[in-house]
Parts: structure tokens; C-alpha cells; sequence
């Protein structure tokens, strides 16, 4: 099967996002009057959406307090959470390496699009990419499998010639849902056992891994 498109996630795939993420979150719990979990649970939010996550750590179903969470959480993102963050080593090569391939790429990614075009275009990564698409405001686009079918169907992508990249299961599911193949990273922050279990079709460690193994795909 020819391969066309590469669909990328951007937290924990293209970028390492902890102190920033980390620090918004602190900062929206911390404006309402709540305690952050540790460090190390902190980070398992990185990649789900915003929503479920503070649903999470506030343990409530109360949708006025969690829009008030992610309110706050953009707040301080936008100021100088999307700035602490570092792009993986390698990535920049990958992706290099897959334009040369004529492959086209994407980003579908749980974070809003304008945040995420202002984390590619300060890291200088933006060039490599024929658009991005990211969550809605209105959280009508928080389960990523609907993300992944609205991209595919505004970009007119057939799913046999596509591939998703990510490094949580939810990138996976996704995937999976819309008939892409899925490539699991297991150097972000969903573990290999997330990723097989999730169905992944293929786990690569490292972005040259990734590299290597759809520039072949192409091929057959």
C-alpha cells in the first residue's frame, strides 16, 4: 500500500511539553483555590484532553468548574507555557527526511491550532507542514478520533495512503476509528504496554526510527 500522508501528534511526538503543561496546570489549580497533584501524575495528562484531565483532578462532573480550569489554563499558556517546551532530538532530521520522501504531513493534535502554529513556528518547525488542526474551544473536537475525520476529510485524505504518528493510546484509538495505520512512539509519554495495547501497528524509539520505517513504507 503506497503511503502518502503523515498525520503527527505534536505533545510528547514533536515536542517535549512538561514544564510547560505542567506549569499551567499548577497555575489554573492554583487560581482556584486547589492543590496540583505531584509532579509524576502531572505528567500522565500530557496528551488527553484538557477536559477529561481536570475532570480528573478535580474529581468532579461539574462542567462550569472544569471550563474554568481550561480558562485558566489557556491563560497562562498562551503567555508562557507554549514557550517552555524543547523540541525532541532528531525530530527536525525526521522530519526533513520525510518531505525529501515527498511524503505530505500533517499535525492533528489535542492542543487549539493557534497555539500549536505558534509552538511550530517558534520552534521553526512549521515549514515542514501543509496545515495544522487542533481542538476546538467549544470541545466539540475533544475526542481525537473526530479531530483525525474532520482533518482527513477537509485535506481530502484517503486513510489507506495515511499514518498516524503519536505516543498515547489516544492517538492510536484515533487512528484506528478513521482505517489510518499507527505508528507509536515510545519515547513520549504513553509507555510501549499503552501503545500495544491500544493496537499501535508499529512502536518506534526514536524519530529516526519513524523515519526509516515510513520512507520504506512508501516503497511497498
Amino acid at each position: 500500500m503506497t503511503l502518502s500522508n503523515v498525520l503527527f501528534d505534536l505533545d510528547g511526538t514533536l515536542t517535549e511539553p512538561a514544564r510547560g503543561i505542567t506549569n499551567c496546570y499548577r497555575y489554573a489549580l492554583r487560581s482556584l483555590g486547589r492543590p496540583a497533584p505531584p509532579q509524576s501524575d502531572l505528567l500522565k495528562f500530557i496528551g488527553p484532553p484538557m477536559r477529561q484531565n481536570f475532570a480528573a483532578i478535580l474529581a468532579t462532573d461539574d462542567a462550569e468548574l472544569i471550563e474554568r480550569a481550561v480558562a485558566l489554563y489557556r491563560e497562562e499558556f498562551a503567555l508562557t507555557g507554549l514557550y517552555e517546551n524543547e523540541v525532541y532530538a532528531g525530530v527536525r532530521e525526521m522530519l526533513a527526511e520525510l518531505r525529501a520522501a515527498n511524503l505530505r504531513l500533517f499535525v492533528a493534535t489535542s492542543k487549539l491550532t493557534q497555539y500549536s502554529v505558534r509552538v511550530l513556528e517558534h520552534f521553526d518547525l512549521a515549514e515542514f507542514f501543509v496545515s495544522v488542526h487542533g481542538a476546538a474551544r467549544d470541545g466539540s473536537l475533544d475526542d481525537k478520533a473526530l479531530l483525525v475525520a474532520r482533518l482527513l476529510g477537509e485535506e481530502g485524505l484517503d486513510p489507506a495512503e495515511s499514518v498516524m504518528v503519536g505516543d498515547r493510546e489516544h492517538d492510536v484509538i484515533a487512528a484506528r476509528r478513521n482505517g489510518v495505520r499507527c505508528v507509536g512512539v515510545a519515547y513520549g509519554y504513553g509507555s510501549r504496554a499503552e501503545l500495544t495495547a491500544a493496537g499501535a501497528d508499529f512502536i518506534c524509539d526514536t524519530p529516526a526510527e519513524v523515519a526509516a520505517l515510513l520512507t520504506g513504507q512508501k516503497t511497498r
